[in-house]
């Protein structure tokens, strides 16, 4: 929700259009997504590996933060190739809202949420030797 929230925000205020603010959208997504996950969805609350989890969740972040990129645009490609452009005004306002570009965003974030899943799940919050490999690689 963080991320769609902010990309119509930034769309309206900077007058981008929806493929460009994907970028910045997942970027301000990414501490709220960090927090929740980290004590919420895996019970990671009391490992003290902050630091480790971090450097893992971005590697993460960044390869999800393409895999939305990439399922928006290719269902955005399919959408305004083969359907018709569908559009909603919000009651009470003049927020009009397009339906193709918010349903592949969804389907984008969707791609990314089982990506997501399945990388937190067997590589962020589990210890795998990975970071202090890339730690002496960094000396």
């Amino acid at each position: 929700m963080v991320q769609l929230v902010c990309s119509s925000l930034i769309q309206d205020w900077f007058h981008l259009t929806f493929q460009e603010s994907i970028w910045p959208s997942y970027m301000l997504s990414f501490v709220v997504g960090f927090t929740l996950t980290k004590l919420f969805a895996f019970d990671a609350r009391r490992t003290n590996q902050t630091r480790r989890e971090m450097v893992k969740f971005l590697m993460v972040a960044v390869f999800s933060g393409f895999v939305t990129d990439l399922g928006t645009r290719v269902a955005y490609y399919f959408s305004s190739s083969y359907l018709q452009v569908y559009t909603y005004v919000l009651p009470g306002s003049t927020k009009e809202i397009n339906i193709n570009e918010m349903g592949c965003y969804i389907f984008g974030m969707g791609c990314s949420f089982i990506s997501n899943y399945i990388l937190h799940k067997t590589f962020t919050f589990k210890s795998t030797g990975f970071y202090d490999r890339l730690k002496v690689l960094i000396r």
